[in-house]
């Protein structure tokens, strides 16, 4: 019986998807039937491996493209092999991000520059390719991989946190912006998830964050990837311009 989600043969992109909340999406995905391209920054090794696992572990096609989504120049290139190999694309999930705590008074225009390079100039770079291959067939999906930092912000996270609201505001703009052609955009706003990225916290951190989840646990990359297939699939034809907040009740 045909799955309700109607993924079976789109043509799915996801952005640092070698590991964590980007993997658990690719293999969720790949799961559905779809066809998934994976992409890491700088890592061809994991990259390759990741994609001989997801073919041999789903028995789906799944490409590659290694680039850092802040360079124009190496996602053009990524997005000309996608039409190249298959002729469209109809999703887009923004995923890779940067996360680097800084307090006020220790915030250097470097570190400035590189978190908004990878986590708003990436998303702005890859929804304008996108959809421009969407519009082809008049639609898509995208979903931009925010945070609940970026909604309620938090203290020593004041870089981080703007350019996860950042990924909000432009959510919302390129919604409407793309409606016309049928192309949805949405976010999803993750809380305290078990990814490589809080692995630094001290432990006594770790622990009052877990505290403020209402739900009692850690989220998972998996978690976070059941909200990313709703946004992707037919289940949310209707729906765009939303941000989910994937978090167990997390208040901050």
């Amino acid at each position: 019986m045909e799955s309700i989600l109607g993924l079976e043969g789109r043509v799915c992109f996801v952005t640092g998807s070698t590991r964590g909340i980007g993997w658990a999406t690719a293999r969720e995905l790949a799961r559905q039937g779809a066809t998934v391209i994976l992409n890491s920054r700088c890592n061809p090794e994991l990259l390759a491996q990741r994609r001989d696992e997801l073919r041999e572990e789903f028995a789906t096609e799944v490409g590659s493209c290694l680039g850092d989504v802040g360079d124009s120049e190496a996602m053009k290139d990524c997005y000309a092999s996608i039409f190249k190999n298959y002729r469209r694309l109809d999703i887009l999930v923004n995923n890779a991000g940067i996360l680097d705590d800084r307090i006020l008074g220790m915030i250097s225009s470097q570190h400035i520059e590189q978190v908004f390079r990878v986590n708003v100039q990436g998303i702005i770079v890859n929804m304008q390719y996108a959809a421009r291959l969407m519009a082809r067939n008049n639609t898509g999906s995208i979903v931009n991989i925010s945070s609940i930092i970026g909604r309620f912000g938090n203290a020593g996270q004041v870089v981080y946190g703007g350019s996860k609201a950042a990924v909000i505001g432009m959510t919302l703009s390129a919604a409407k912006e793309l409606a016309v052609s049928n192309i949805r955009v949405n976010a999803i706003a993750p809380g305290f998830i078990d990814t490589d990225m809080i692995k630094a916290l001290p432990p006594g951190k770790h622990r009052e964050r877990l505290q403020s989840i209402k739900m009692g646990r850690i989220g998972t990359p998996e978690d976070v990837a059941c909200g990313v297939l709703f946004f992707c699939s037919d289940l949310s034809a209707y729906v765009t311009g939303q941000v989910l907040g994937v978090d167990g009740g997390m208040l901050i």
